[in-house]
């Protein structure tokens, strides 16, 4: 019997493709491809003016391309507005937390959660025994179990960073994009929070935008390098690393 040799190919989640955004006739993206696979982590990294916040501000609807095409799975997404595109599966942490600094860290998490409520709905709705379960899950996940009665306003810069991404997982998406989330940390907190982009990533597709190349080391991932709205290199930290191309326009400043 002949052996089987054959393994399950992993499937596309996010496709850009030739993707260019013109803004007063500067190219901030510049006929960009990028995919990236479903259950994938993936670093971006970049000097600044390079794309990467356009690149998510395209994803997720805020910004149109003037050419080329976004999909998720089989949906393109430049047909989409931008809440259309996070019913759908992705959710955007930007870099400044925002959370709901007047509540407590518990409020903030059942305000978050993916449920149907219309305003008659919403009169009437009470947490389910799976929402709170759902909850006291994610604040485990997120570190913040022992916080649960506390003012979001009192919490530490990298506490309100978890919460935030806390507040994106009780959507459920199916990808998450993750702005310099360990801007302003600790790290001890910058060290918690690959940990948690780690374990997040055993069940979701996750993009990470970063510039401390430590905390990109600690995630261990696929890294893309853009510049002037392109993928200038791509493959492990190590191999972008080293690519001249990399050093002279990025890391060697």
């Amino acid at each position: 019997m002949s052996e089987d040799t054959t393994h399950p190919i992993a499937e596309t989640l996010l496709f850009v493709d030739g993707v260019t955004v013109s803004f007063d006739g500067f190219k901030a993206l510049n006929d960009l491809s990028i995919d990236v696979q479903s259950g994938e982590m993936r670093a971006i990294i970049g000097p600044n003016g390079a794309g990467k916040t356009t690149m998510m501000d395209v994803i997720t609807g805020k910004t149109r391309p003037d050419a080329g095409r976004v999909s998720f799975r089989s949906t393109d997404l430049t047909r989409l507005d931008e809440a259309a595109i996070a019913n759908i599966g992705i959710g955007r942490k930007f870099q400044k937390p925002t959370v709901f600094e007047n509540l407590l860290v518990w409020d903030n998490l059942e305000l978050a959660l993916k449920s149907k409520r219309d305003p008659m709905t919403s009169l009437r709705w009470r947490l389910s025994s799976d929402d709170k379960e759902r909850i006291v899950s994610t604040l485990q996940r997120v570190g913040l179990a022992d916080h649960y009665k506390k003012v979001a306003g009192s919490l530490s810069h990298g506490q309100k960073q978890w919460l935030e991404i806390g507040m994106l997982l009780m959507q459920e998406p199916e990808l998450l994009l993750v702005d310099e989330p360990v801007a302003g940390m600790t790290d001890s907190e910058t060290e918690k929070t690959a940990e948690l982009l780690r374990d997040i990533a055993r069940n979701h597709s996750v993009v990470v935008v970063e510039h401390d190349m430590e905390f990109v080391r600690a995630l261990g991932v696929r890294v893309t390098v853009l510049h002037e709205g392109s993928v200038l290199s791509e493959g492990s930290l190590d191999k972008v690393q080293n690519d001249p191309r990399v050093i002279e326009v990025y890391l060697g400043r």
